[in-house]
């Protein structure tokens, strides 16, 4: 709590203004004063009043704002009680509020992990076919990530069988928006979006190619996504029109590819690694789910059968001409599935299980970020002759 002080109110105003540049909007993630949400503050006395504008009318996270903007203004020496009244931008000011956050210039939204400068790893996560885990990987990996502290969005792409919100305990989550800017919510520190959260109910998508392919247009240009250090998008299974679509939007994604260790279903998967031959995508390499069950007893029993992982690994670096890795082999644990129900991913609820260990190696070896030579100097200097 504040202190009594004989410091003129402008000081203090000054003061408790700076002191609001601690808070984040909760939906952006950048300070309320850089985005003029900071209206006007009024001291009286021991007594600030503060005024905030939101983007949107009935902001779901309004008492969150109210707490954290109390939180810091009670900070300041002299301030002992906060009252935080609420407003809500006019168009100009969203409008204002969009250009800057989009860079300026006010164009056509562009994909920003597809310019020269990106410094985003980006991972479309594949499968030959349904039913091997893909989304639960990638959702556990988007966690593990996270926790490492960087920063991680997921695009759940599947658009005719989304299952990332669920996963995520984002199922009732709705995005808001900023004019056209779409702002994603966020899930155990994870960013996410689905066609999910703008249907209703348990709805179906009945959509021919090219709707899918402007749906993910969307979910990459007009969602303000921030400085990521990791994407990932949840493919639907095999090579259809999604994976055409994430070659030609997101030419440097990087192809994950997820099978079982049975014999059909390796096959099936080396199909859709073998895609990057066509869109000339780099493999990161291969993750084998569900690669035994642990009996009570410790031994372990293969229930999909063996080697499916290496096989695909090995088929795609004959067939690429490099080294094609194999990330990990993720025990069948029946927690995978419960925690995947209930909305928290399994590297937070059981970090120390044998499934969560062998997802958070994967994810350790995807977190190494690469950097871009462009711009750079590299120290070097041509030889004479």
């Amino acid at each position: 709590m504040g202190r009594m002080s004989s410091a003129p109110a402008t000081t203090i105003e000054q003061a408790v203004h700076a002191a609001l540049s601690t808070v984040d909007d909760p939906e952006i993630r950048r300070p309320i004063t850089d985005l003029g949400m900071v209206e006007s503050v009024v001291v009286d006395g021991t007594h600030a009043a503060i005024r905030i504008l939101l983007t949107i009318a009935g902001c779901p996270l309004k008492d969150t704002l109210r707490n954290d903007v109390t939180a810091a203004a009670q900070t300041v020496e002299g301030i002992e009680s906060v009252s935080v009244d609420f407003g809500t931008m006019t168009d100009t000011q969203r409008r204002t509020l969009q250009e800057s956050l989009r860079g300026g210039g006010g164009g056509e939204p562009v994909i920003p992990f597809s310019q020269p400068g990106s410094r985003t790893r980006v991972f479309a996560v594949a499968s030959g076919k349904g039913g091997v885990g893909k989304s639960s990987v990638t959702v556990n990996l988007a966690a593990a990530l996270s926790a490492k502290g960087l920063s991680v969005g997921v695009v759940d792409a599947d658009i005719y069988g989304h299952s990332v919100p669920r996963m995520l305990g984002a199922a009732d989550a709705r995005p808001t928006a900023v004019e056209d800017m779409i702002m994603p919510p966020q899930a155990h520190g994870v960013k996410v979006i689905s066609i999910g959260m703008f249907t209703k109910g348990n709805a179906a998508v009945v959509w021919r190619g090219p709707m899918l392919h402007r749906a993910l247009q969307q979910f990459l240009a007009d969602v303000y996504w921030g400085e990521l250090d990791v994407l990932l998008l949840d493919l639907p299974p095999g090579t259809g029109d999604i994976a055409i679509s994430v070659a030609q939007l997101l030419p440097g994604a990087e192809l994950l590819v997820v099978t079982t260790p049975q014999t059909a279903a390796a096959e099936v998967a080396e199909r859709a690694g073998a895609i990057a031959m066509q869109t000339h995508q780099r493999l990161a390499g291969v993750v084998e789910n569900m690669s035994w069950l642990e009996t009570p007893d410790g031994s372990r029993m293969e229930v999909f059968g063996a080697g499916g992982g290496a096989q695909v690994s090995e088929a795609l670096s004959r067939r690429l001409g490099h080294q094609v890795p194999l990330l990990g082999q993720i025990p069948l644990e029946p927690a995978l599935r419960e925690a995947g129900d209930a909305g928290v991913p399994l590297v937070l609820t059981a970090p120390e299980s044998a499934a969560a260990a062998a997802l958070r190696g994967v994810a350790d070896r995807l977190a190494v970020r690469r950097e871009s030579l462009a711009g750079k100097s590299l120290g070097l200097s041509p030889r004479r002759g």
